[in-house]
């Protein structure tokens, strides 16, 4: 985004001075002492502590590793925050065993009028959801699954009747009618929603965190600014805005990286989110090859979400009014049509996820200044359904390798709770490849772990006098740690604007 300096230089307040001492200053960097006063970095001198006749107060930071505050790019926070509290399926192999998770947690009380599960996978299932699979362990009480990857809903029949939608055949809906469904739902109190939201920023600043780009459905500029109002926020926020409400937004002079009225400071809008295609699980992402097995079904090459013609005249009436927009491109012949239409645009923007290339592809990312949102837990998470489904293609999915290589600026994010609000994880995943015991998963589309942190970072690789006091303070230098440490990375305090949003008080 042209905005991203603005947004990330925002002070969070005015806080008293204070030296941080004995602190290393970056992976692998030498000692320092660091003064922050008035939410900025004012002062970094080489050394083991302040000068003798400071009268200002010091913290002592015994040799930690003091980094860049965190992002992460591509959050659903409203969903994430719930999706905490929901029952997790994502461990079961098949539905007949997700069925039977259901069944045991159906026994207990529930606090809800539906039971919400959330995390199932079934791209390499041995047998298919189905409604009546769900009606056979739980007839009355309305069920609603939701995939990992946000675009499936499984529901029972009594759940299908719940949200208008009786005789359905499989109780098994994808895309749009997905997302309808699962609007129809009830709905948490305001009041309800806000509070877990506020449990789950406060988490993500243990983890380092100290910015969100907030992508979840609805008027999340409005959102934001209610919860801003309510009580300083422990991360920055940006608000994405979506097609829905796009005229709205161009009515009020919002702009993208603009501050956001009653935000405190910490809320800013963010880009536009159009899609081109689906997921990889559920064989929705748009690719040039068919799907093994779909043959010359309408869908055998996935679907497109928004017509060319409608995505550029999207495109081109935000960036006239200064949004920038954020287009969702998972398959190889998606992210083609989100560069052309940029290139027809004229515009800067980010292409959301960037799963399949193809070659030609990657170097219009810089060519084209757009920017490549990208989620490097996806890569480990998804290796065997990308076996599957692309097979033979898999050389370049989640090519950050060659993106890196070919010129492209990329931003690290999680999708929560596609995956869990963890930098770390995304780091770790860029740099090993893997996410567990296994070997490395196409080793040669590695990142360098500089370039990790900076992806994670906003591509802030270095702490300077005048940057936001927006600072990170981990008891292991990421350089010297392994994998597991990386990925369990132990954070001592999160700093957002000189003020401690973890850690110390």
């Amino acid at each position: 985004m042209t905005s991203t300096a603005d947004v990330s230089t925002a002070t969070a307040g005015t806080e008293a001075p204070l030296w941080l001492a004995r602190v290393r200053l970056g992976a692998g960097g030498p000692l320092a002492r660091i003064r922050v006063a008035d939410g900025r970095v004012t002062e970094i001198r080489a050394g083991e502590g302040p000068q003798p006749d400071s009268r200002e107060p010091v913290f002592d930071l015994a040799g930690r590793t003091v980094l860049p505050g965190l992002w992460d790019a591509h959050v659903h926070m409203g969903e994430w925050a719930v999706a905490r509290t929901r029952l997790d399926v994502s461990g079961p192999g098949s539905a007949r065993a997700v069925a039977e998770v259901v069944r045991e947690r159906a026994r207990l009380p529930l606090d809800e009028k539906v039971l919400t599960g959330f995390g199932f996978r079934d791209g390499l299932w041995p047998d298919a959801p189905h409604k009546d699979v769900l009606d056979a362990v739980v007839p009355g009480v309305p069920v609603a699954l939701v995939s990992q990857d946000l675009h499936t809903a499984w529901l029972n029949s009594a759940c299908l009747a719940l949200v208008g939608r009786t005789g359905h055949p499989s109780g098994v809906l994808r895309e749009h009618e997905c997302l309808e469904a699962l609007a129809a739902l009830p709905k948490a109190p305001v009041e309800t929603v806000d509070r877990l939201v506020g449990e789950a920023c406060r988490a993500a600043a243990a983890r380092g965190v100290t910015g969100i780009v907030d992508f979840q459905y609805g008027d999340t500029v409005t959102d934001w600014a209610r919860r801003a109002a309510a009580g300083r926020l422990p991360v920055r926020v940006e608000a994405a805005v979506y097609p829905a409400y796009l005229d709205a937004a161009i009515g009020r002079g919002l702009r993208t990286g603009s501050a956001v009225d009653g935000g405190a400071g910490t809320v800013r809008v963010g880009p536009l989110k159009l899609f081109t295609d689906g997921s990889l699980n559920t064989r929705t992402a748009l690719c040039r090859d068919p799907y093994p097995g779909l043959g010359d079904t309408p869908h055998a090459h996935g679907i497109q979400e928004t017509g060319t013609e409608e995505l550029v005249a999207l495109m081109r009436r935000a960036a006239a009014h200064g949004i920038e927009p954020a287009v969702h491109a998972i398959g190889d012949h998606a992210n083609t049509v989100a560069l052309d239409a940029f290139e027809a645009v004229r515009c800067r923007g980010r292409i959301e996820h960037a799963q399949l290339l193809g070659a030609a592809d990657l170097p219009r990312f810089a060519a084209l200044g757009v920017t490549a949102g990208v989620q490097p837990r996806h890569a480990t998470d998804d290796r065997d359904i990308a076996d599957r489904h692309w097979a033979g293609r898999t050389d370049r999915a989640f090519a950050y390798a060659d993106l890196l290589a070919a010129g492209a600026r990329l931003e690290f994010g999680s999708d929560a709770p596609v995956s869990p609000l963890d930098p770390w994880l995304g780091i770790a995943s860029a740099v090993g490849r893997t996410g567990d015991e296994r070997p490395a998963w196409h080793p040669e589309q590695r990142v360098p772990l500089a370039a990790a942190l900076a992806a994670s970072a906003r591509a802030r690789r270095l702490i300077r006098v005048g940057d936001p006091a927006d600072l990170v303070f981990t008891d292991v230098d990421p350089l010297a740690a392994d994998l597991a440490t990386l990925r369990t990375m132990p954070v001592f305090a999160t700093m957002l604007g000189g003020r401690w949003t973890h850690g110390p008080a």
